[in-house]
């Protein structure tokens, strides 16, 4: 890694029992051409080596609060860069010129505006080939700069004195501290898509179960769309630690929205949030036609998005009615109330009774 006259970059990397994945990581930036770095591991109280690990490869680490929120915010007042990354510890870079031609991307952006901020494209890391529209429908995603589709992963990267000015992570929740962030920025800047490729593990989809981790996080966002924060506080584990993660159950997260349903929201309570859920789908309603995009490239051989374009032309400027939230918080309360939390209900039920089949044949 050669060292450069400023700006310095300090690359911020949250970390809790991440001994396995860190060293890929810090050889990746070891290698990092063209740019000056400083690089901070923050640790919310790790039990494994991930201290030695940081210090062996001559980087610095601190003992911080557990959170990522928390744990980035410590090591940004420790940080004595210019700019910040914020990277998670399965991040992956495979291009050694990647770091500098971000921040040499982001110092031009500035020259229009301060307050900007970048993310990279994801490639996501897998062990298997199942999902593999899915996936390629996610990666695409990461290229766009719509609300809700920048988080952590992806890399966050702008000036520190921006990052100061805009109050640092949201430590409210142990999650969703990137998408708050994200939100903030648009709100008061702009964010830019980096060049190059930034690749990170599918390893929670994977040992979760993919499509349960999605409708989970669908759960989530969805929540957190319309303000319902109660979900997260009283959520069974809704964002478990790397490490503890197994075969995801959904069922206890229906149960919680049914208890929430009687007990906290009642019936005016009740439709009042489903729609709030259903202006917030409709103001996602693109995502359908760029998955249609997404699904055609490989037969079209292009990258564009002539239906994602159409939505934006023409369905979204004559769909702005009232009317269209009612019915599609109506049509979310009955696919998710009314379909899979019974399916899901009985479909864990029915799994112990399976695997002790399973053992006895």
């Amino acid at each position: 890694m050669r060292t450069f006259s400023q700006p310095l970059l300090t690359v911020i990397i949250p970390a809790l029992n991440e001994a396995e994945t860190l060293p890929a990581l810090l050889t990746d930036l070891r290698r990092q051409d063209g740019v000056s770095l400083e690089i901070i591991v923050g640790d919310g109280g790790s039990l494994d080596a991930t201290r030695s690990v940081a210090e062996s490869f001559g980087v610095q680490w601190m003992r911080t609060a557990r959170g990522r929120g928390a744990q980035m915010n410590a090591a940004a007042q420790r940080a004595t860069g210019d700019y910040y990354l914020f990277l998670h510890a399965d991040s992956r870079i495979d291009d050694p010129d990647l770091l500098g031609n971000a921040l040499r991307t982001l110092r031009i952006a500035e020259s229009d505006s301060p307050r900007v901020a970048g993310h990279f494209r994801l490639r996501f890391m897998r062990s298997t080939k199942q999902n593999a529209l899915a996936y390629r429908y996610i990666e695409a995603k990461t290229a766009l700069n719509r609300p809700g589709t920048t988080n952590g992963d992806q890399g966050l990267l702008l000036a520190a004195a921006f990052f100061r000015h805009l109050g640092g992570f949201d430590q409210t929740l142990p999650f969703l501290e990137d998408q708050r962030l994200a939100e903030k920025i648009r709100a008061q800047g702009r964010w830019i898509t980096l060049p190059g490729v930034l690749k990170t593990s599918a390893r929670r989809f994977e040992s979760e179960g993919f499509h349960r981790r999605y409708l989970l996080m669908s759960m989530m966002m969805g929540m957190h769309g319309i303000g319902e924060l109660a979900f997260f506080e009283r959520a069974p584990g809704v964002y478990r630690q790397q490490q503890e993660t197994g075969r995801l159950r959904l069922s206890p997260f229906f149960g919680l929205i049914w208890r929430m349903i009687r007990h906290d929201w009642g019936l005016a309570g009740t439709l009042r949030s489903f729609y709030r859920l259903g202006r917030y789908i409709r103001r996602n309603s693109w995502q359908p036609f760029f998955f249609v995009d997404v699904a055609l490239r490989p037969l079209l051989g292009t990258e564009g998005s002539p239906f994602l374009d159409f939505h934006d032309r023409r369905v979204a400027p004559r769909t702005d009615w009232r009317i269209l939230n009612a019915l599609a918080g109506l049509l979310c309360f009955i696919w998710y109330m009314g379909i899979l939390a019974p399916f899901f209900r009985l479909t864990e039920m029915a799994q112990p009774l399976w695997e002790n089949r399973k053992k006895s044949v």
